[in-house]
């Protein structure tokens, strides 16, 4: 497999330059999907399969949805089977039937939305040569109907890492990942990494929950590191995640005077810290990790619809692509911490710092 970095700018103008109609509308559901009308010929469509997490986790795959909205929006086409729609899994063995269902209906370029529909996207990619997949957040080798597309998160999580090492005030921080897989420990170990980094005498404590789609597991994870004095969790974990937001929040209100902080993920999650308490509004949300999987979604989309498709390759996003990073909501960072973060992204990208993508110890 080949591996190319693609930047964005041409990307954007070509999406921006290129009209198409399109007509009828979609729906998760496969039976009422497949009932839709047939596609033009020269009407180019896309599709994506989520994860368990669902399209609205307020997370990756929201970001994946927002960036194939976009992508429609600026092609003049509508939801549904004859332009864009999402297929949403509710268990793992809704991948294959999920993926074959979005074939079924014709799509020219269908994803799967997270590193767990991999098995699934080998599979039925080897029995649908004629159809385009892509796979985000892992690789696929050896299928040129199959395009990968991967992140440096473990870039992103160090910059974040440096704003928690800096912001900490009982120096004991907190990380909470979906599953204890090779992916979520390159968040786990960037995050680490930055942490250390700027303040050597914190202790990160690196917890996984096992599951992107229990709040509630989230949520009682959170209160016991909150409990042992903790004061900031990033977290890697999807909708598990919301349920961290909840528990800070919860703390928050009963005691306003105490520093609780949440680092958000994959999109700017300040709107999930807002709180108000005693009349007034605060917000527990201290930044988040920027994954633009939408501008990924969109770029890749574009290339397809142009006649480029990248099967094959792999296509790796990074710092240095603005694919990820700090958010740019950054109201309950100090300017001490906002310079700092913007000098060691430099030091990113000039090769001077290399990031783990690893934790320590493993």
């Amino acid at each position: 497999m080949t591996k190319r970095k693609f930047g964005f700018a041409m990307s954007l103008v070509l999406a921006a330059g290129t009209i198409l109609g399109a007509c009828g509308g979609g729906d998760n559901d496969s039976e009422k999907s497949e009932k839709d009308s047939s596609k033009k010929d020269d009407q180019f469509t896309v599709a994506m399969v989520t994860d368990v997490g669902g399209v609205d986790d307020k997370s990756f795959n929201q970001s994946a949805w927002e960036g194939l909205q976009e992508f429609g929006k600026d092609n003049g086409l509508e939801k549904g089977t004859n332009g864009f729609d999402y297929i949403q899994s509710k268990s793992d063995a809704d991948y294959k039937t999920n993926l074959n269902t979005a074939v079924r209906n014709k799509f020219d370029l269908i994803y799967g939305i997270g590193y767990k529909l991999k098995p699934a996207i080998e599979e039925v990619s080897k029995q649908r040569k004629d159809s385009h997949f892509a796979i985000v957040d892992d690789v696929i080798e050896g299928q040129d109907n199959v395009a990968s597309i991967t992140f440096k998160e473990h870039e992103g999580s160090f910059l974040v890492g440096v704003a928690a090492g800096l912001s900490t005030k009982s120096n004991k921080i907190g990380f909470i990942g979906g599953t204890d897989s090779d992916l979520i420990n390159k968040f786990a170990a960037g995050f680490e990494a930055g942490v250390k980094a700027v303040n050597p005498k914190a202790d990160v404590k690196i917890e996984f929950a096992g599951a992107f789609d229990k709040a509630d597991k989230g949520q009682q994870m959170a209160s016991a590191m909150y409990g042992s004095g903790i004061d900031v969790i990033y977290h890697a974990a999807g909708a598990t995640g919301n349920g961290v937001f909840t528990e800070a929040k919860n703390l928050k209100q009963k005691n306003p005077e105490k520093d609780i902080w949440v680092i958000g993920v994959d999109r700017d999650q300040a709107e999930e810290g807002k709180v108000t308490v005693k009349g007034k509004e605060q917000n527990v949300t201290l930044t988040s990790m920027v994954k633009r999987v939408d501008i990924a979604v969109k770029d890749l989309a574009t290339k397809a619809k142009e006649g480029k498709f990248p099967g094959g390759e792999l296509l790796e996003y990074g710092l240095e692509d603005d694919a990820v990073s700090i958010a740019p909501t950054q109201d309950n960072l100090s300017d001490e911490v906002k310079k700092a973060v913007a000098e060691w992204s430099e030091k990113i990208k000039k090769g001077e710092v290399k990031v783990p993508v690893k934790p320590e110890g493993k």
